[in-house]
């Protein structure tokens, strides 16, 4: 949690894809604890590894300059405020009225063979829209990194 809040806090892009890649590793370690190595292994591999490039390779392109910061008024901070306390007071309402007891894993949980199955029949299509605008995206961050060139 606290390297995810350091990722959307800072203000340096390449400081925050670099709390990324901490969150994410984080995140692999916790699918190592659920006895799902395999999830883990792609969570670093295509999360951590080709995603986390594409997304510094977009940052260079676009080669984003400082900006002068807006000055926040004080309606923007009470109203930021009490979003945050709401959402922490939400959080922890949540948390309290959670069951402690685990869930039984069903057998094979983080096995290769059930996760192809799942990936490429009941969610074949948001897999495949997904490939679709991360090459949208790509191309989206040539176009405008050529027209910043030229």
């Amino acid at each position: 949690m606290g390297s995810a809040l350091l990722c959307i806090t800072r203000k340096n892009p390449i400081a925050c894809a670099l709390w990324l890649v901490v969150t994410l590793f984080s995140l692999a370690a916790l699918f190592v604890l659920l006895d799902a190595q395999f999830i883990a292994v792609l969570q670093v591999l295509v999360y951590a590894g080709a995603i986390l490039v594409l997304f510094l390779f977009v940052i260079m392109l676009l080669n984003l300059q400082e900006e002068p910061e807006a000055l926040a008024t004080t309606t923007m901070v009470a109203v930021a405020t009490g979003g945050g306390v709401a959402l922490a007071g939400m959080v922890t309402l949540g948390v309290a009225r959670a069951p402690l007891a685990t869930p039984a894993l069903a057998q094979g949980f983080g096995a290769t063979a059930p996760l192809a199955e799942r990936l490429f029949t009941a969610y074949l299509l948001p897999f495949e829209l997904t490939s679709i605008l991360l090459l949208v995206a790509i191309v989206g961050a040539v176009v405008i990194g050529k027209r910043h060139l030229s």
